[in-house]
């Protein structure tokens, strides 16, 4: 497995060795005990996601603010550009972003670990989006910073995203519940 740092150095971009033949290909998705030496801590994950959108569908940013999630992040059919917005108030990257495009091709993952807000855009016609969580999904304790703030100023490839009416809802950076 590769590791690349990003622009923050607390996310990491995963790209596992892949061993393709005539028959198709095979890599390990994940082992506990690499992805532990790599990140340097114990990461116990509690949940399993999947997800499921059509193009220009934009999920996020969502973080949960009393339980917050680390996330290991890929995606097993089509494309996304994947966003991890830092909101440790005491980080020297607080409000600063940033991103990678994961696909089914290229088998990225990113690990983005607890006190950032997180969210992807489908790139693709459509997009099958897996992660992994430390920590359960609570709704009470979900919060949605506002996907176009200029204060964080996301590049956003493509046009106009479709948003649900959460998403639509979201906050601007300033006016956001963080972490300390």
């Amino acid at each position: 497995m590769k590791v690349a740092a990003t622009a923050i150095s607390d996310v990491l971009l995963l790209e596992p060795t892949v061993y393709e033949d005539a028959r198709g290909f095979f890599f390990e998705s994940f082992n506990q005990k690499r992805f532990d030496d790599t990140v340097g801590r114990n990461v116990a994950f509690v949940q399993d996601n999947h997800s499921h959108s059509g193009g220009r569908v934009l999920r996020g940013l969502h973080y949960q603010i009393r339980r917050p999630q680390g996330k290991l992040v890929r995606v097993v059919t089509g494309e996304v550009f994947d966003v991890a917005v830092d909101l440790r108030r005491s980080s020297p990257t607080f409000g600063q972003y940033t991103s990678a495009v994961l696909s089914a091709q290229n088998k990225k993952q990113l690990w983005i670990p607890e006190g950032f807000a997180h969210g992807f855009l489908v790139l693709s016609e459509t997009a099958d989006f897996l992660y992994k969580t430390t920590d359960y999904y609570a709704p009470d304790d979900e919060r949605c910073l506002m996907w176009n703030d200029a204060d964080i100023g996301v590049d956003w490839p493509l046009g106009e995203p479709v948003l649900s009416a959460k998403d639509q809802q979201g906050v601007p950076l300033i006016k956001a519940e963080v972490f300390a």
